[in-house]
């Protein structure tokens, strides 16, 4: 690994744990009496799942961003993936604090949906730059399409 793709690996890294963090806050907030008091499906993980899995998929994401600004930001395929990529970071940060912030389990369902498309277009992007960077953003695309799940059993028992 070059130093270059360490230092912007590392600051992707960084930037995607920042809007994990911020999620948590989120997280935390819903946690305070509302969440343990929904109905949820049976397949619901303990909660103590969420955050070392969610742990790792911010690496990935930042690991897989970082090869693709690696690429060389001047070139428009890099931009359009890395666009992409900011776009579904802001919509995962965004779903924590609609389900958990804001308790509207509708709003986050539809933000999940909309964020899952991105997360298809986004690894497309990244594909086309670099196929292992497109491939590192596999297991996300699978937990979201879990979350969504998650989200419509939620929506649907309570």
């Amino acid at each position: 690994m070059t130093k270059k793709l360490f230092l912007r690996s590392s600051v992707a890294i960084g930037i995607c744990l920042l809007f994990g963090f911020l999620g948590a806050i989120a997280t935390n907030a819903g946690f305070e009496g509302w969440y343990p008091e929904l109905n949820k499906p049976w397949f619901n993980p303990p909660d103590s799942i969420f955050g070392p899995v969610w742990l790792f998929m911010y690496i990935l994401m930042g690991i897989a961003a970082g090869i693709v600004w690696n690429r060389g930001f001047y070139h428009k395929w890099v931009k359009t993936a890395l666009y992409h990529f900011g776009i579904q970071l802001l919509l995962n940060g965004s779903w924590s604090l609609l389900f958990f912030g804001l308790q509207k389990p509708l709003l986050a369902f539809i933000n999940i949906i909309v964020l899952f498309i991105v997360i298809i277009f986004t690894i497309k992007w990244f594909k086309i730059v670099n196929k292992v960077a497109a491939y590192l953003l596999l297991p996300y695309a699978i937990w979201v399409l879990f979350a969504i799940a998650l989200n419509f059993e939620i929506l649907r028992l309570n």
